[in-house]
């Protein structure tokens, strides 16, 4: 189980640097045009529940592909690995970043409470497909990139008038932590240690 996984946290490594690296360039570019917050916020509104789907479809599938297929176990290993470690990369690790750099408005916005008539069902619709359409590589792809922009806006969003060059390069390494670390658990580490435990079981 051990080589299984860091097999798979190895063939996802590309997928992980690109997305950091496309979050990087469009900090920069927002900060440089001078983006209003108002539209940080409406993109973290649309790029979260985006993650949450992604992320349920890969974790779901991953899961799926390995395990002996109980419906009910798909089910609450997709939606914890989705909800809860999608929370923490999208929302969790980004506030912690904001507080350490005391940024002027950060805010702590946790997607699933705020907007739940959103982000649950689309969390339902990953799973489900999941079921039918077990995928790892694609959906982890698009997970990673997702992840990465919804972690990106709301830090952004805290973002006041001057942003320095010490506070761009922190809020990289933040963004780097907030994709790599809770993407690649949720997609790999989760599924395959329910694996794992079905096996011993």
């Amino acid at each position: 189980m051990f080589r299984r996984i860091v097999h798979e946290l190895k063939e996802h490594v590309p997928f992980t640097i690109a997305g950091t690296i496309t979050g990087v360039v469009l900090m920069v570019v927002i900060v440089m045009a001078k983006v209003p917050h108002a539209w940080s916020e409406r993109a973290f509104e649309v790029f979260h529940p985006l993650h949450v789907f992604c992320s349920a479809l890969a974790t779901a599938g991953m899961y799926r592909l390995h395990s002996r297929g109980r419906l009910w176990a798909t089910l609450a290993v997709g939606y914890f690995g989705c909800i809860g470690i999608a929370t923490v990369s999208d929302c969790l690790i980004p506030y912690v970043g904001e507080w350490l750099l005391d940024l002027p408005n950060r805010h702590l916005h946790v997607g699933f409470i705020e907007h739940w008539w959103l982000v649950n069902p689309l969390a339902a619709a990953g799973i489900a497909l999941a079921l039918v359409w077990p995928q790892t590589k694609f959906p982890h792809a698009g997970h990673v990139l997702l992840s990465t922009w919804a972690s990106l806006f709301h830090m952004t969003m805290a973002f006041g008038e001057e942003v320095g060059v010490v506070t761009l390069m922190v809020i990289s390494v933040f963004l780097f932590l907030a994709v790599w670390i809770p993407c690649c658990t949720s997609d790999i580490v989760v599924p395959l240690l329910f694996v794992r435990k079905e096996a011993s079981a």
